[in-house]
């Protein structure tokens, strides 16, 4: 009896690993495009005082959404690492500017050093700023744990993928996917102890 729990349970694990593997690259695909209130570009490494290739692509999704009208308002989230001198948001306000968003539409908090502290710290800033709508822009393999964390801080949230992530070869691809994984199930198992 117990050899049969513990197999039906084994199945069960394995049933849900690969159905979340399933909705983490599936999700990636899905452009919600709507009209909010202001982008979160969720941070990534910068090198020096420019975002690195990842960044980037996610800085200039959030620039695309800013000049075609989708978005009011550039929300840039991340923090400064041990050896950076500046902090990711800092780098990507800068680089906006440098790319023709105007400062008075760039907001940026520079706490965050997880992406849940990204959505966490970017919701408050942008509740004092009066900002209720958002679209959530990342790479598309982030997106779901992305999207799944804003639907539990409560946020009226959108996903855009970046379509040019430099996630593309296979290579690149599986060990961001299984990175992803991991930490989408740990935080579905934390959750309820949050």
């Amino acid at each position: 009896m117990k050899k049969k729990i513990s197999l039906w349970l084994l199945a069960f694990c394995i049933a849900f690993v690969c159905y979340s593997g399933l909705s983490i690259w599936s999700y990636g695909s899905e452009n919600q495009r709507a009209r909010t209130d202001a982008a979160i570009v969720l941070g990534a490494a910068v090198w020096g005082n420019q975002p690195s290739p990842v960044f980037q692509e996610r800085i200039n999704h959030g620039i695309r959404l800013y000049t075609n009208g989708y978005v009011q308002k550039l929300i840039f989230t991340g923090g400064k690492g041990e050896a950076n001198e500046f902090a990711e948001s800092e780098v990507a306000r800068l680089y906006a500017l440098e790319h023709g968003v105007r400062d008075e539409d760039i907001l940026i908090e520079t706490e965050s050093r997880i992406t849940e502290e990204n959505l966490k710290y970017a919701y408050k800033l942008a509740i004092e700023k009066g900002l209720q709508t958002f679209t959530i822009v990342s790479d598309p393999l982030h997106m779901k744990r992305a999207m799944t964390m804003a639907a539990d801080f409560g946020m009226e949230a959108y996903s855009s993928p970046t379509q040019s992530t430099v996630y593309r070869s296979w290579q690149a691809k599986l060990p961001f996917f299984f990175r992803e994984l991991f930490y989408y199930l740990l935080y579905l198992v934390s959750s309820p102890f949050r």
